[in-house]
């Protein structure tokens, strides 16, 4: 892909300090849902209050120019504002635009502590994407996931969070919390994430019309493959030899790329219902 715009306004570079040593609001130190795109279930045990012996690091709006990694994931939110704009301008209300935080090893969020080796996550109480770029590194050289556009799909996947948490979606999992068996709250988990891989098809197919952005050729091709080199089913096996569907928090690589594939060829939110649908 190639994307032709200034960026976007709303990117938070905290990695100068090295260690993510930030506070944010003093840190709650409540454990929420936070989602993540591979290791992003419900982060208990792994997003915690922050230390109360860590500092505050600098935090610089905006990414240097000679960065071209951290200018890359900027126009990718950039053009998610562009495309997310109008489809909430359609649906009659306004939208309201997510930050994303770069960092390094671990941060602080208002959803509590995070170490860089969750992957990355979005927070819904302070409507932030986070990100270690390095992560992209383990996407290609542990997932077999190369290339710009599954890097792009990583974040439009987490936007997609976003975009459920404006629209109440994701109420129905923290509703959900303590109410329903592991099972049936995994399941949920599950129709969350698919939802979100379907928001971040429908992205890419209503950013092929963006003046600034460009797909070329296999842009959608590198996004199935990061769709499935992280389905539950996948990584199961490869970490343990035994696949267990009731354990699965984010789906199988076939319902990943499915929703994905969907969004993008269809362009139309109403056709995202994951909740409702009689088949994932």
């Amino acid at each position: 892909m190639q994307w032709f715009g200034k960026g976007s306004n709303n990117v938070e570079d905290g990695r100068s300090g090295g260690g993510g040593r930030t506070a944010i609001g003093g840190g709650i130190g409540i454990i929420v849902v936070v989602l993540g795109l591979i290791f992003g279930k419900d982060l208990t045990g792994v997003v915690s209050q922050l230390p109360t012996n860590a500092g505050t690091e600098e935090v610089k709006q905006g990414v240097p120019a000679n960065d071209p990694q951290a200018v890359f994931v900027s126009g990718v939110l950039e053009s998610t504002e562009q495309v997310w704009d109008k489809e909430f301008e359609t649906m009659g209300k306004q939208y309201e635009y997510p930050k994303m935080r770069l960092f390094r090893e671990g941060v602080q969020t208002a959803c509590g502590y995070a170490q860089s080796s969750v992957g990355p996550f979005y927070c819904p109480g302070d409507q932030k994407v986070y990100i270690d770029l390095s992560f992209y590194d383990e996407l290609k050289n542990r997932f077999g996931a190369a290339g710009d556009f599954a890097q792009a799909y990583v974040i439009a996947h987490e936007v997609g969070h976003h975009v459920q948490n404006l629209l109440g979606i994701s109420e129905k999992l923290d509703q959900a919390r303590g109410q329903v068996s592991e099972k049936e709250y995994n399941r949920l988990s599950v129709k969350l994430e698919l939802q979100a891989d379907f928001f971040a098809g429908l992205w890419a197919h209503h950013a092929q019309n963006l003046k600034d952005f460009k797909l070329e050729a296999g842009d959608i091709e590198e996004a199935l493959t990061a769709a499935n080199a992280i389905g539950d089913d996948k990584l199961q096996k490869q970490a343990t030899g035994e696949v267990q569907p009731d354990s699965f928090t984010h789906g199988t690589s076939q319902q990943r790329m499915y929703w994905f594939k969907k969004g993008f060829e269809t362009g139309d939110i109403s056709q995202g219902d994951t909740f409702n649908a009689n088949n994932l």
